[in-house]
């Protein structure tokens, strides 16, 4: 929250660290399991696509699954372990707590977690190159690097202010095509096109986080875009990205691409007004939790109906 001493967050840190859940319930809160949807919707709309297009492989759409959610896991984990030796999650936190921030797991815990996801991923990579060939491996490598690159070392993405061009690139554009090409054998310019919502609101998500964390992040030395850009650019770049999630679908049945069912995801408007009021309105870093809810709520209906639009249309 802006304005709030560190000593507070550490207070905060010391009373959520007294009521550490069990051991199960350590390990499910550092999974980050409500940012799984991130991975999942891509590869969704990804195989909709792909099987309203003739696919037949539907184990690897499996292991595509597999993989995303996989990478997704040890991105996330990764983000706590570098964080933390940054000190961007100590001073004075406004979100979630962070497991290493708490001492509820050790770093070493962390970083076995981190390679175990990783290596899960792989496997489903080795799945994968063996069904569509030697270009998942640029895939996979890519997207394990950038999840490990967006917060370790000096040129962390996500310290530079190219987190959100990641999460862009990687959520959106390499994930949806990425699963269109892994069960089709091919890529397909609407399948790109897919990309632009699914990458949209996955980009606007972090948007929420990084206006929420602000004051922290610039106290610490991250230079996050909306660091860069300040609380009104960010809130522009997040009306941008909603309204080129939107503009996709509505566009593809303007020209006669798609039958109405496209316009399916039309039907998370008044979701995605409460999120644009709570961004525009609130100043408050901790308010803009509900913000944040309602934009990763958005993300996976979106994504939800966008994938049955597809497929239907």
């Amino acid at each position: 929250m802006a304005g709030t001493p560190a000593g507070d967050g550490a207070a905060a840190a010391a009373d959520l660290a007294g009521a550490k859940p069990g051991r199960l319930g350590v390990w499910l809160h550092a999974l980050r399991l409500p940012t799984l949807s991130a991975a999942i919707v891509p590869v969704l709309v990804g195989t909709a696509l792909a099987w309203r297009n003739g696919a037949t492989r539907p184990w690897a759409a499996l292991a595509a699954l597999i993989g995303a959610i996989a990478i997704q896991i040890g991105t996330n984990l990764a983000n706590d372990l570098f964080d933390d030796r940054k000190g961007a999650d100590r001073q004075g936190r406004i979100g979630p707590p962070r497991v290493l921030a708490v001492g509820w797991l050790s770093p070493s815990e962390v970083r076995t977690g981190m390679i175990a996801a990783f290596g899960v991923a792989t496997i489903a990579g080795v799945v994968l190159t063996a069904i569509a060939g030697w270009p998942v491996i640029v895939i996979g490598v890519a997207s394990i690097l950038a999840g490990i690159g967006y917060t370790a070392g000096r040129f962390a993405l996500g310290y530079i202010g190219l987190g959100d061009l990641a999460v862009f690139v990687f959520f959106g554009l390499v994930a949806v095509v990425g699963t269109y090409y892994v069960e089709t054998g091919a890529t397909h310019p609407e399948a790109i096109l897919a990309a632009i919502p699914v990458g949209s609101l996955a980009t606007a998500i972090l948007i929420v986080n990084n206006v929420r964390d602000l004051e922290t992040d610039r106290a610490c030395g991250k230079r996050t875009l909306a660091v860069i850009l300040g609380r009104g650019g960010a809130r522009a770049e997040f009306v941008a990205f909603l309204f080129a999630a939107y503009a996709v679908p509505l566009g593809l049945w303007a020209q006669g691409l798609r039958s109405a069912w496209i316009l399916l995801p039309l039907a998370t408007v008044s979701l995605a007004a409460r999120a644009l009021h709570r961004v525009l309105e609130r100043e408050d870093g901790r308010s803009l939790n509900a913000a944040l809810q309602d934009t990763a709520r958005l993300h996976l209906l979106f994504g939800l109906l966008f994938a049955a639009g597809l497929y239907l249309g």
